[in-house]
């Protein structure tokens, strides 16, 4: 039983230490710290200097400025804009209407930034007002922005699945690979509820009076052209492995930056904010890593995560039981915390456990992302819930409980990566033999 003593100790300090606004790195390795003092004999000093620089020099982190970098060059463009004009003649005669340019250009989008709020802030702040003045029920419009935004976790390139990667020491190219088909099983998800929805409350949608032709359809699409190539370039140069997930990641800087130049929106001003933008929001990750590595350290040697993973087995869980234990665990830590913040705490002492109990953790990287994006659309810490209330001005229930049915989707997702796991694993278990 001395393992969930220490547990409890452990989980009880990281939640005081949090709980009085210390920033969320600095929480871990003062845990650390306090751990290593108190239960073994090496110099934390020497432990903490050696791991923490260690984990900061990481080559395989380098992809995650650069793809946080992309995201915010595009970020300043008119691709908010140009996505508008560009889905709403090939979805507006849909049941849903222009409520689907939510949905399709989140997944879009996501497939640039790899960030949740980032994608729910570009496509919301044209999206909202464009179908607020069509009279679209707001519930329907809220809604699926929240749940679509969460996309950005799962579709590659995910910041979160880059800093999954790092932290089990796996391959961040086939982690890539395998959200791209739980993404897009997760947006058709929300396609088929906005379609049943507007079915049955056929009354309170707007009806689409404009026709367009396929000529202007076309027309229409030909500034998404170069967006859409720039992403198959990116995924295309990971899954063929002729680039690394760092090389792709440069390559998307470069081809984000000719976009950005020849839709005039690259000035001396968006450059030097992209960049500062960029900067902020990788130092404040590399540092959550940092103290989550050092935190993984001082629970080795203290032998917790190894003695937890023994007791688990111990009571002789079904692989399934214990997923259904880790989902409800999840969905209540992202009451509280984001979702890197979420993932960063717990694998020291999940991951010994997911291994022992023989899953495949690149699977287990979309099943918790999934999990995780849940999190986004829960209150009180839901980051999709405050960026957009506050470009919606709608309070935080009213959004919360819009997100609502699409959390329920996110189950049902859940539920079939678990049962189908090949949904996962069938694009990295394809991906070229070279690629490590």
């Amino acid at each position: 039983m001395t393992e969930i003593y220490l547990t409890i100790f452990f989980i009880s300090l990281l939640l005081f230490l949090l709980g009085s606004g210390i920033w969320v790195a600095l929480s871990m390795i003062a845990v650390s710290a306090i751990g290593m003092l108190l239960f073994t004999t090496r110099p934390v000093g020497d432990a903490m200097a050696t791991t923490i620089w260690g984990t900061s020099s990481s080559w395989t982190l380098t992809a995650l400025p650069l793809f946080v970098w992309m995201g915010e060059i595009l970020f300043r463009t008119k691709l908010s804009e140009n996505l508008f004009k560009g889905l709403s003649p090939w979805l507006s005669k849909l049941p849903g209407g222009l409520v689907h340019v939510n949905v399709v250009g989140c997944a879009l989008f996501a497939a640039i930034s790899g960030s949740s709020a980032a994608t729910v802030a570009t496509v919301g702040k044209m999206s909202i007002p464009e179908l607020r003045k069509r009279k679209y029920p707001e519930k329907l419009l809220l809604g699926t922005l929240a749940g679509s935004g969460t996309l950005g976790l799962l579709i590659p390139p995910s910041i979160i699945l880059i800093i999954y990667g790092v932290t089990i020491e796996d391959s961040i190219a086939k982690l890539f690979m395998a959200g791209i088909l739980p993404g897009i099983m997760l947006a058709a998800m929300f396609m088929l509820y906005v379609i049943f929805w507007s079915i049955l409350n056929k009354r309170l949608m707007p009806k689409s009076t404009k026709n367009f032709s396929f000529v202007e359809k076309v027309q229409g699409s030909k500034q998404l052209l170069p967006v859409i190539f720039l992403i198959t370039a990116v995924i295309g140069s990971i899954y063929t492995g002729i680039a690394t997930a760092t090389e792709a990641a440069a390559l998307g800087v470069v081809g984000a930056l000719i976009l950005s130049f020849f839709q005039g929106t690259l000035s001396k001003k968006t450059f030097n904010l992209s960049l500062l933008g960029a900067t902020k929001t990788s130092c404040m990750i590399a540092f959550i890593i940092a103290g989550s590595t050092f935190l993984s350290l001082a629970m080795g040697f203290t032998g917790l995560p190894r003695n937890l993973a023994i007791w688990i087995d111990g009571m002789s869980l079904s692989p399934y039981i214990l997923l259904f234990v880790l989902t409800i665990f999840y969905i209540i830590l992202g009451m509280f915390l984001d979702g890197i913040s979420a993932v960063v705490l717990t694998m020291a002492i999940i991951e010994p456990m997911i291994r022992q109990a023989g899953f495949d953790m690149i699977w287990f990287g979309i099943y918790l992302v999934i999990v995780v994006e849940m999190a986004q659309i829960t209150p009180p810490v839901g980051f999709n819930l405050f960026v957009l209330q506050s470009m919606a001005n709608k309070d935080m229930g009213f959004i919360a409980r819009s997100a609502f049915p699409l959390f329920l989707l996110m189950i049902l997702a859940v539920i079939i990566v678990i049962i189908f796991p090949e949904i996962a694993l069938w694009l990295p278990n394809k991906m070229s033999e070279n690629i490590n």
